[in-house]
């Protein structure tokens, strides 16, 4: 049997208030006990406090310990000592994406297929209309079977409040915003915007929907090989390879934000080509975070010619 001593590192905690207090983990050995079974044993005494909501760290760090650490490897004794932070209320990432990506499912089929109560009568759909309802609701249908059936995350939950954050970028920008800016009479088969241009030409709109189906294909490819990469239950990390990512360490960033631009580019919306530069730039600043991560991580043996999401760019 181990046992540890976990104390608050800094203000007590109001749902683990016997703390400072020591822990008993039977049927272990220190050099096999680990930081995860020190949570469920602190979870086990004060059940609010679980797991995901516990940042175990060493005395004077702030750096937290992975579930998966030996308490040997970091130094802890038998009867040493530890330090828990309440991170707050949790929520799987997987809730946050599937919530994310249910929003525009759902706004776009109300203001596409009941126009009377936003516009104040009905819209005649142009073709341009019609393709853009398809791709976007494939789109989030895809997201959708790529978190249930695809992802692994590296990390299990985020902070609760982040979800509100996270849904109103796919919610109002790609949902509500993109909607009311493409389903309403402007660009209806009657308008002057549409008959008469390229945006009422089938060659012009499937050949953006070449490029849409290319992207989305593409995308699909490079995130089953980051899944392929970490074996399930596993936080493992290794340097991806194969399709995409020749040139790029996020070609699955990239390819999405290809996806996006075919959209912009065939309906011409400065609402459609707003969503874009926000949506790219946000991936851009995750992908150069986590293209330095690599670089760091893996030293000379990171396949140096890489930039993080664009193509001999960046």
């Amino acid at each position: 049997m181990v046992s540890v001593t976990v104390s608050p590192a800094g203000k007590p905690i109001s749902i683990a208030r016997g703390l400072p207090s020591q822990f008993d983990i039977p049927g272990k050995e220190v050099h096999d006990t680990t930081v995860g079974d020190v949570k469920v044993a602190i979870a086990k005494k004060f059940p609010k406090f679980y797991p995901a909501r516990q940042k175990i760290t060493l005395k004077d760090s702030k750096n937290a310990l992975n579930d998966e650490v030996k308490l040997v490897d970091a130094g802890v004794v038998d009867g040493g000592d530890l330090f828990v932070k309440d991170l707050g209320p949790q929520i799987s990432w997987k809730t946050v994406f599937l919530v994310e990506y249910a929003g525009p499912l759902v706004i776009h089929p109300i203001l596409y297929h009941f126009p009377e109560y936003i516009w104040g009568g009905p819209v005649y759909h142009s073709m341009l209309q019609r393709f853009v309802y398809a791709l976007v609701m494939i789109h989030f249908a895809k997201r959708e079977f790529e978190t249930l059936f695809i992802h692994r995350f590296s990390h299990d939950t985020m902070p609760f409040m982040n979800i509100f954050k996270n849904s109103a970028h796919y919610h109002i920008g790609s949902g509500l915003f993109l909607a009311l800016a493409i389903y309403g009479p402007q660009y209806s088969a009657m308008s002057p915007y549409i008959r008469g241009t390229p945006r009422n030409d089938p060659v012009f709109l499937w050949a953006c929907t070449a490029i849409w189906a290319f992207a989305e294909i593409s995308n699909l490819i490079t995130h089953t090989t980051l899944r392929n990469l970490r074996p399930a239950g596993s936080r493992k990390r290794a340097i991806p390879q194969g399709y995409g990512f020749t040139l790029v360490s996020f070609p699955n960033y990239f390819f999405e934000s290809l996806a996006w631009f075919a959209i912009a580019l065939m309906t011409g919306s400065w609402t459609a080509y707003g969503f874009l530069i926000v949506a790219s730039g946000q991936m851009y600043v995750w992908a150069a975070k986590k293209h330095a991560a690599y670089k760091k991580e893996f030293g000379n043996a990171y396949p140096k010619g890489r930039k993080a999401m664009f193509p001999f760019i960046a």
